[in-house]
């Protein structure tokens, strides 16, 4: 006999209640497998992208055993450790002499007997392309030898097999125009090869190379450079072998300490993968040693036990609806002689069968999603991924954890439907059930305490207070929806028909409408926490970000002595082929005495220019000197940044000198330097550059509107026709300018200090030199349109050299933020449009009463699709409300962080801003809810359905 009669009964009866409503328990296990598919796919992807040691070793040494190479002491002895990384001489043992450090390392002699190896040399070059001219790295590499896959595979085309050809990297080949057989030259020696394969780096799709046979290309570069001495000489990296050790030995800890002995470093798979023992490492006594597990951070944990929170509020409003349908069947159940327990089991056996369902098919969906969308994550990430790496306790764990949340769901519903009499089962009826007042109250004292809870920890940098403080808060909302959703009731007083009943049948049947805004208010907390969060990280990053030149710009510059006659030809070639706006800003360089760009070998043999800084307040960073560290004790983070912002220390922990301009960042021009670079409109500045006044854009520089150039003329005897129209000994002499200060926010131009007339230059017996041109631009260069321009300025004489923005190296939050809103929108649409078929099935009998009083077809319709509304529009707000409690107590976490920084260094940035993602918001908060209504109101049939009497 069975132990649990009574639950095979009601298993039962929940999988034929199941199979009956097929409609409604599609939803449901939606609703239980949405969540599930979104952890499977994501364990799935970071477990797999996620590269382990034997992978990462593949990725260095493809099927090779070992890398060997020589370090910079020489053939001394060394000790290292058993990841090949870290590696010094033996403790105690004498600095290597000069001697010894050049004496060259016999590497091969270090391999163990009967291995076989490859040879691995790389020089940057500069190379043709379909365009004009790149810049990368060319590998000499027999990338053809079976010992390299793994690490190098071939895409298309065929491996280089002569001394003649060479192969790419995708990457590269599109980003060059290049097609196989096409001619690749590497300038200077001016060495021609014939590309003729495609290749692949699996742990990094975004490589940039080329690949050459041993001897092809550092060999002929220097024997050409030999032979002409206008030619530069490359400059390769050091050589690295590729060992196949004997069959079945590999490279074992034996031959590495037989190699240190030799002074080779070793790194070998077998080694790294069972490191020895440490009393058998002679380094081991030397390093303090390291932990690889990665801790959790404040963010991982807040963002979990959110997850989990959603999981049970998605499924809870369906077992609502799913009790309150089979209402009749309970009341039967306990019309024959069933008791409360059991009427109870029958409701939980219904969360246990769907939850198995909605687990199972949200596993199942993951898998194949990951696997369908695996080659746009692997472009995504940037590498291949070696195998879909299944972890199957973590695949269990999530399966069991969408079947007890679908239980843990259903609890609530057979709590309620165990209390309900039999006679209200069977006929139908609801009864009148007032609302808790307790609730509300509880759900106030739970929002606040989870509040100050979560600010704490971000205060006191305790992540679990943020976490548990954050879901603490949420539920606290939880509790206060009943009463946030009778309130709209009273909203809907003024406004028409369908949005009035809307508001009105929300407010009327709270019991239902509760759970799906919660759903909804738990799909977007998550987002908008994340989405926030990031948003601030980005303003932070973005205000610590130190271009090279304002944005939208480009620079021209001469690169070498006597280049600024060749400057048209550079301009023209730049004017051609970049996508420059308006007329070029023509700038020059600015010095006293011989020129120390010419004479710096010399000893005092040059003149020096500087722009002398007034001391006081105003001009000296009170960040920066005696009493720094005690004034950073006492300041906040925003006046620690208004000070960091300050002209007085705009330049002091970090300054850019460009433009061949020095320290002094003076540079010759005119008024359209202030347009075109500065980007300073104002007609009083051009107006002083016109008039012989120079524009100084710090203003800590200036004194009573003046400026002081203290200028050394010391002339080289080198210098003989500077010497001879300066005759004597070098002279300083100290002038005292006057200027138009530029606003305060000028400060921060990056490399331009002054801008000073050439007149003013010359009457101070300064000496100018044309040195390039600056350039707006309408939009961003191509990479075709950059080598176009590479190659145009070569062919002009190669004297000049193109700055662009460092602009394109900063870290872009912009496709993180799109990614968070597309998910929060389209979990907020499935919740919305998930619950509102649950209520729609709910509220049949209304819709079906509403038909018969004679109301249009259209109004079933547009109640839908206000119902939704209502629900999204309402779990949305609350979702934001709930969502920026983690945010804002993380970030308060940072700001701790970067206090304490400042405080140990007044010069570091302490700002830490909270940022809303109004683009984010704007799209859950907007769109989305009239979205999903629009949906809910196409997808809802207007004609009336004939349906049999309930009794």
């Amino acid at each position: 006999m069975s132990p649990l009669p009574g639950w095979r009964a009601a298993f039962r009866i929940a999988r034929r209640d199941a199979a009956r409503a097929k409609g409604r328990s599609a939803l449901v296990v939606a609703m239980i497998a949405l969540p599930v598919l979104g952890v499977t796919a994501a364990d799935l992807t970071y477990r797999s992208a996620l590269p382990t040691k034997a992978e990462e070793l593949t990725a260095e040494l493809g099927s090779a055993d070992a890398r060997f190479m020589s370090t910079s002491v020489g053939p001394v002895k060394l000790q290292q450790m058993p990841d090949g990384i870290n590696w010094s001489t033996p403790e105690g043992a004498p600095d290597p002499t000069p001697e010894e450090q050049a004496k060259p390392v016999d590497v091969p002699a270090a391999f163990p007997e009967g291995s076989r190896y490859l040879t691995e040399r790389s020089v940057p070059a500069s190379v043709t392309t379909r365009h004009g001219i790149a810049d990368t790295e060319v590998s000499e590499l027999r990338i053809s030898d079976a010992m390299l896959r793994g690490r190098i595979e071939l895409t298309d085309g065929t491996y280089p097999r002569k001394p003649d050809e060479i192969a790419a990297t995708s990457d590269f080949v599109k980003a060059a125009g290049l097609s196989i057989g096409d001619s690749v030259t590497v300038r200077g020696p001016e060495l021609t090869y014939t590309l003729t394969g495609t290749v692949e780096l699996p742990a990094d799709l975004r490589a940039d190379a080329l690949y050459a046979l041993p001897g092809s290309v550092i060999d002929p570069w220097q024997k050409a450079a030999d032979r002409d001495k206008t030619i530069l000489p490359p400059q390769p990296s050091d050589p690295k072998w590729l060992v196949k050790g004997p069959a079945g030995a590999g490279v074992t800890w034996q031959d590495i300490l037989a190699a240190n002995e030799r002074g080779v470093v070793v790194k070998s798979r077998q080694v790294a993968l069972n490191p020895p023992p440490d009393s058998e490492v002679p380094m081991s006594s030397m390093s303090s040693g390291y932990s690889t597990e990665a801790e959790t951070t404040a963010a991982v944990l807040t963002v979990a036990a959110m997850a989990v929170l959603e999981i049970v509020l998605l499924a809870g409003p369906a077992f609502a609806v799913g009790a309150r349908r089979s209402r009749r069947q309970l009341g039967l159940v306990g019309s024959c002689g069933g008791s409360r327990g059991q009427v109870r089991a029958v409701v939980l056996a219904g969360g246990a069968v769907l939850g198995a369902v909605g687990a199972v098919a949200g596993v199942g969906a993951g898998f194949g999603l990951t696997a369908l969308f695996r080659p746009m994550i692997e472009d995504f990430t940037g590498n291949r991924f070696g195998e879909l790496t299944v972890r199957p306790w973590e695949i269990l764990g999530i399966a069991a954890l969408g079947l007890v949340t679908g239980v843990l769901a259903a609890l609530a519903p057979a709590i309620v439907a165990g209390r309900q009499s039999v006679l209200e089962s069977l006929t139908g009826r609801r009864g009148t059930r007032r609302s808790s007042r307790v609730l509300p109250v509880i759900g106030v004292i739970a929002l606040t305490a989870g509040v100050g809870v979560a600010v704490y920890g971000g205060v006191a940098g305790d992540t679990v207070f943020v976490a548990g403080g954050s879901v603490l808060a949420e539920l606290g909302v939880l509790a206060c929806i009943p009463v946030i959703v009778g309130f709209l009731g009273r909203l809907g007083r003024g406004l028409p028909l369908t949005p009035r009943m809307a508001l009105r049948d929300a407010a009327r049947n709270r019991g239902r409408t509760a759970p799906a805004v919660a759903a909804v208010m738990a799909a977007v907390a998550g987002s908008v926490a994340i989405a926030t969060y990031t948003s601030s990280s980005a303003a932070q990053h973005a205000y610590d970000f130190e271009p090279n030149l304002t944005p939208g710009t480009v620079a021209l510059a001469a690169s070498g002595i006597g280049a600024d006659a060749e400057l048209p030809r550079s301009r023209a070639a730049v004017e051609q082929n970049y996508p420059v706006s308006g007329r070029p800003a023509d700038f020059g360089r600015v010095w006293a005495g011989s020129d120390c760009s010419v004479y710096y070998e010399e000893e005092n043999g040059c003149g020096t220019l500087e722009l002398v800084k007034p001391t006081g307040e105003g001009h000296s960073c009170p960040l920066k000197g005696k009493g720094a560290e005690e004034l950073a004790l006492r300041l906040s983070a925003d006046e620690h940044k208004r000070m960091m912002n300050s002209p007085a220390c705009m330049d002091e922990n970090y300054t850019m000198v460009a433009f061949g301009t020095g320290e002094h960042k003076i540079v010759i021009g005119g008024a359209d330097v202030l347009d075109t670079y500065v980007k300073l409109d104002d007609p009083a500045a051009a107006k002083a550059l016109a008039d012989g006044t120079p524009v100084l854009l710090n203003s800590a520089y200036a004194k009573n509107g003046e400026v002081t150039l203290k200028a050394t003329h010391l002339y080289s005897d080198r210098d003989e026709k500077n010497r001879a129209r300066h005759p004597g000994k070098a002279r300083t002499t100290t002038d005292r300018l006057k200027v138009y200060v530029a606003p305060d926010r000028f400060a921060a131009t990056p490399g331009i200090r002054m801008v000073m007339p050439q007149k003013t230059a010359e009457r101070l017996g300064l000496h100018v030199e044309d040195y390039g041109s600056f350039y707006a631009l309408g939009r961003d260069a191509t990479d075709a349109e950059a080598q176009a321009a590479y190659a145009a300025i070569d062919q002009a004489g190669n004297r000049a050299y193109l700055m662009s923005s460092n602009e394109r190296f900063r870290t872009q939050d912009d496709t993180i933020l799109l990614i968070l809103a597309l998910f929060a929108g389209v979990v907020t649409l499935g919740a919305a449009a998930i619950t509102t078929g649950l209520s729609k099935a709910d509220a049949e009998a209304d819709l079906t009463t509403l038909s018969a009083v004679g109301a249009p077809p259209g109004v079933r319709r547009s109640l839908s699709g206000f119902q939704c509304l209502v629900v999204a529009l309402t779990g949305v707000l609350l979702g934001t409300v709930a969502g920026l409690v983690p945010a804002i107590a993380l970030r308060l976490t940072d700001l701790r962080a970067a206090l304490e920084k400042m405080r140990e260094d007044p010069m570091q940035s302490a700002y830490t801003p909270i940022v809303m993602p109004w683009e984010t918001v704007g799209l859950l908060a907007l769109v989305v809810p009239v979205l999903a209504g629009l949906l809910a109101a196409a997808l809802t049939s207007s004609r009336l359905t004939l349906a049999r009497r309930a009794g």
